[in-house]
Parts: structure tokens; C-alpha cells; sequence
């Protein structure tokens, strides 16, 4: 092929707009994102390219390539004029070939006809089975969507559990995941690594808990409904426990990734046991280190109600800090926690949740990591 790169995919009913979308237009493969747009997968924004298109009719469309980063996280080609005749139903099915000239000018094709979708890959030695074929660099290479890639190694790893492993395990299982279908998982921002890691380890609980439940559910005839019971409160409450186990594990990860010394729930007697606490119960202890370079924090994955329990931890340190997965609370709550001297940190793609004369006031996780390296630093 004469520019050495091509994407190819069949046309789905998602991409016609057939499945309830709002907007019709062709998702586009995540990992290789560098072949059509300047703009990385970067969570909680929202990035626009223009792109002009040569289609196989002569037309040329001056289309868009966005990345929905702010409440999704995909890349879309939309913008093809009225009357474009390349995205509709009749459409689902076909070939789209999508080769980038350069990152503003592509060169489009959609073939309908087997004998020309046969030729094409084999050809190219691409194969665009559920997801997309790529032909970079001259080279047929594998893609396998990242959802899909986390997808199955989430019922890979699900299906060798047959009791529920410890929040430990759960949460090392989700990162290995993760680094293998991420390429750059490392790399994130560590806002967004944090809610991918949660996430996806959600949905591993979900698939586990599946498979070990349903020994102990289905089919099951109950002495009573006692009994009953609580089986049911056993597994909400066991619900309960991995989300804010799986919270902490994630931060702690987090910490050290970004070389910040601290130490998950210290005991410092009558001063109690906080969360987190930075750096370490040595320093605490130490009458001498200052406290501006002392940090006490709070993990709740829900903190409306549960703010309060942070004052009576760490009392040395006057100024708490809380790390809360919370979806928005109200502004007189901020103000409570304002007056308190507590300063909320809220993953970046959360913080559109909170009142908007409030979200200045946020700290989002890079900027509490770069706050506390800073303060530790300081003389």
C-alpha cells in the first residue's frame, strides 16, 4: 500500500446510529490513536481534529475526529455532510477502510462486495473480525479494543476463583489486567488511573461473585427466612468491604507509584487510627517536624454523612484532607467542611459532579501528590 498505514472495520449498527446513539459516526481503535489524531486518550476533557476525507465517490467531507474523554472514553469520526451515503443501514456490514495519509488527510473507502473484502485483507494480511484490522507501518498488527482485551482477561481470571480471594489479590489481579490491555496504564495521570483501577475492579468482584455465589443461591431451598436473610446481608456486606478495600489498595498503590512515603492505617493511640498518614508515625510523633509537613487523609468512597470522623484522627494535624470517590454533595456541606479546615480531593473526572462555584476549591489526586512533595520538600 503506498502510505503503509490503513484501519479497516466492518461497518456496526452502532456506528449507523442504529442502536439508540445520538449521533451517527465510526468509533475509532483507542490503542493506535497516534495514526489519526494528535489528541492522547487523556480522561476528564473532551478534543477536537479536523480531518478532510477523500472518499471513493470523489466527495470530500470535512469531518471530526473527537475524543470523549470528560463522561466516556472513545474516540468518534463524525461530520460527513447531508446526504453522505457511506452510513446508513443499508451500509451495516460493509468494509470501511480508513487510510491516513497524513493526521489531517485520510483517504476513504467501503467495499460491499466479499470478493473485494477478501482480497483486501489477505492482501494486507489484516483481518477485521469484531473489531478493527490495522495495517501500520507496512505491518498487519493485532488490536484487540481495550474493553474487550479487559473484558476477557476479567472472565480468564473469574473463572479460576472458586472462593472469594482477599481485597489484595482482587486488587493485584485488576492492576496485571490492566497493564496488559493499557499500554500505557503506567503512564496515566494518576486520576485516571485510580477510576480505571476501581472500575475494572468492580466488574471483576461482579464476575467472581458470580461464579461462587451461584453455588450458594441458585437452586437453593431456604430453611426459612431468617435464613435467607442473612445470606442476602452476607453478600451486601461483603459488597461493602471490597469497595472501600478495593479504595484503599488502589490509593496506596498510587502513593508509592508516585514516591510519596506514608503509612495506611498507622495506630497512634489516643490520636486514633486515620487512613493514611504522611509521612510516617515517626514524624508524627516527633514534636519537632512541623506540621505543614504532616498530612492526615481520609479514604470514603462516600463521605455526605461520614466526613466528621476525620477530625477526631491524627487531632495533632489541624487541617484534614479527605480522598472521596463521592458523585457531588451539597455546597452548605462544602462550607461545613470549609469551616472544619477539610479539604476534599476528588478524582478530576468527578469534580463536574460538585456545585460549579465549588469545583475551584477542589483538589483533584496529581494535584494533592504534587502539593504534599512540594510541602515535604520545603524548608
Amino acid at each position: 500500500m503506498r502510505y503503509g498505514n490503513a484501519l479497516l472495520k466492518f461497518i456496526s449498527p452502532n456506528d449507523a446510529g442504529l442502536t439508540g446513539s445520538h449521533q451517527c459516526g465510526f468509533y475509532m481503535p483507542v490503542s493506535v490513536w497516534e495514526m489519526y489524531t494528535p489528541h492522547p486518550p487523556q480522561a476528564g476533557r473532551n478534543d477536537k481534529h479536523p480531518v478532510s476525507i477523500l472518499w471513493q465517490d470523489g466527495r470530500i467531507t470535512d469531518s471530526m475526529i473527537t475524543w470523549y474523554g470528560a463522561a466516556k472514553r472513545e474516540y468518534r469520526l463524525t461530520r460527513f455532510g447531508r446526504d453522505f451515503p457511506f452510513l446508513n443501514e443499508d451500509m451495516v456490514g460493509d468494509l470501511l477502510v480508513l487510510i491516513p495519509k497524513s493526521l489531517t488527510e485520510f483517504i476513504a473507502y467501503v467495499l460491499d462486495y466479499d470478493e473485494d473484502i477478501e482480497e483486501l485483507q489477505s492482501a494486507l494480511g489484516v483481518e477485521a473480525f469484531e473489531n478493527w484490522g490495522v495495517y501500520q507501518n507496512g505491518v498487519a498488527i493485532i488490536v484487540e479494543a481495550e474493553d474487550d482485551c479487559i473484558d476477557r482477561l476479567i472472565r480468564e481470571a473469574s473463572a479460576g476463583f472458586t472462593n472469594f480471594p482477599s481485597g489484595e489479590v482482587f486488587s493485584d489481579v485488576t492492576r496485571k489486567i490492566l497493564q496488559t490491555c493499557l499500554k500505557k496504564f503506567s503512564e496515566l495521570p494518576p486520576d485516571e488511573a485510580l477510576m480505571r483501577a476501581i472500575e475494572t475492579e468492580y466488574h471483576l468482584f461482579q464476575s467472581v461473585e458470580r461464579i461462587v455465589c451461584q453455588n450458594v443461591v441458585a437452586g437453593r431451598l431456604f430453611k426459612n427466612i431468617d435464613e435467607f436473610i442473612q445470606t442476602a446481608l452476607s453478600i451486601l456486606n461483603r459488597r461493602k468491604a471490597r469497595a472501600g478495600r478495593s479504595f484503599e489498595n488502589h490509593v496506596e498503590h498510587i502513593l508509592t507509584e508516585a514516591g510519596v512515603p506514608h503509612k495506611m492505617r498507622p495506630a497512634l493511640g489516643m490520636d486514633g487510627r486515620p487512613d493514611i498518614l504522611i509521612p510516617s508515625e515517626k514524624a508524627y510523633m516527633d514534636a519537632s517536624w512541623p506540621e505543614n509537613r504532616l498530612f492526615v487523609i481520609g479514604l470514603k468512597t462516600t463521605c455526605k454523612d461520614r466526613w466528621r470522623q476525620v477530625l477526631n484522627e491524627g487531632r495533632r494535624v489541624q487541617s484534614k484532607h479527605i480522598l472521596t470517590l463521592q458523585q457531588g454533595i451539597t455546597g452548605n456541606q462544602l462550607k461545613e467542611m470549609q469551616d472544619a479546615r477539610v479539604s476534599l480531593v476528588v478524582p478530576k473526572t468527578l469534580h463536574s459532579k460538585y456545585p460549579k462555584a465549588w469545583q475551584p476549591a477542589l483538589m483533584d489526586v496529581q494535584g494533592f501528590i504534587e502539593t504534599v512533595k512540594q510541602q515535604l520538600t520545603s524548608s
